[in-house]
């Protein structure tokens, strides 16, 4: 196992003029909704439909701009590789938390819908809501499921103590203050209630088997989400390694980080982690347009014929299977603590987005 070095396409992606003339791969050396079923913190104005269009993709009219990725048809079928990614990852479980008969389910992020879904189907007895700022979620779903349209990253507006399990997945580079968003969970927990967050790193790592061309490459996407993104975006990219401090600092107790693989590519000899490789190689060929479109032509000035070839070549790399790359993906969960278990000189200190904290 390798990790990326600085290549000189990573440090040009240092600054925001990076890469504006991308050369092909080619020709360098092959080496090189309904309404009704909405309930809501908003409701369904025109202005929350009036979507953006943009360079053949589909983006969130509602806090337009504050995410990078669209939410198409094609987006929504990628979204549903990452949940079978999930479910295959956790044996076919939809959480690791020690939940047992919730009545009151918070899914932060919802996306297309089909976990909070799933768990409408898994706990019919509990109501489950799943929050976006898009309504694009099935609209045939269990009775005791309703989506909201509402942002994860503003005040919540439910009751204190109010839900038995929030759910959050697949945020990276979707939140700018991920203490903040901590404390709106802890918040809105009931004592004894659990908090569980599943996210994948965006920085991969190979075998020696992979190519120097394959590796730039890579490099060249890590680099450019996690140092132009974040940059001129304000999201935050590097998620997964501050998750556990961030629900220590935010006061949850019984906190629990389990951390797992996730192959580019059926190269892996176990069993499961081939099936796992075959599903993370669609992951990152269907959904590379998706997280660099509107990041490369807003920020950095590509066209969108450069897009689209960056792409081309970059899934040639993905599909090669003499390339053995791989990256991390990471569940924590946490209880929010009943009134006896604080210290009565506890002043839970959150800590800041500027400094995150260390995971242990």
């Amino acid at each position: 196992m390798i990790c990326f070095r600085l290549s000189f396409i990573e440090t040009a992606l240092s600054s925001q003029h990076v890469m504006s003339r991308y050369v092909s791969g080619a020709q360098r050396s092959p080496k090189l909704p309904e309404p009704g079923f909405y309930a809501s913190g908003q409701s369904l104005a025109s202005n929350i439909t009036r979507y953006r269009y943009e360079n053949g993709r589909r983006y969130h009219a509602y806090r337009d701009g504050s995410y990078y990725a669209p939410n198409d048809e094609t987006y929504s079928n990628y979204e549903t590789i990452v949940h079978h990614l999930w479910l295959l990852t956790l044996d076919d479980k939809l959480f690791l938390a020690p939940i047992e008969n919730p009545q009151l389910v918070l899914d932060v992020g919802t996306g297309t819908g089909l976990w909070a879904v799933d768990m409408a189907d898994y706990f019919p007895g509990a109501e489950i809501i799943g929050t976006d700022l898009s309504p694009t979620q099935t609209t045939t779903a269990p009775p005791n499921i309703r989506f909201e349209v509402d942002d994860a990253c503003s005040e919540w507006t439910y009751p204190a103590s109010y839900f038995d399990f929030v759910h959050v997945r697949g945020l990276t580079g979707c939140i700018r203050d991920w203490p903040y968003l901590y404390s709106q969970c802890y918040k809105h927990l009931k004592p004894g209630g659990w908090f569980e967050h599943l996210e994948f790193s965006v920085q991969t790592n190979a075998n020696p088997a992979s190519d120097v061309y394959a590796d730039k490459m890579y490099t060249a996407f890590s680099s450019s989400i996690l140092n132009v993104g974040e940059a001129h975006t304000g999201m935050t990219f590097r998620t997964v390694e501050y998750m556990k401090g961030f629900m220590v600092g935010a006061g949850f107790v019984d906190v629990e980080e389990r951390k797992f693989v996730w192959p580019i590519g059926p190269w892996p000899k176990d069993a499961k982690l081939k099936d796992l490789g075959r599903w993370g190689e669609r992951n990152w060929a269907e959904g590379v347009e998706g997280w660099v479109m509107a990041l490369y032509t807003r920020v950095l000035g590509w066209t969108y014929q450069q897009v689209q070839q960056f792409v081309a070549d970059f899934r040639s790399v993905i599909k090669d299977r003499k390339n053995h790359y791989w990256h991390e993906v990471r569940c924590v969960y946490g209880r929010k603590p009943f009134p006896h278990e604080i210290p009565a000189t506890s002043s839970a200190e959150q800590p800041s987005a500027a400094e995150p904290m260390q995971t242990q």
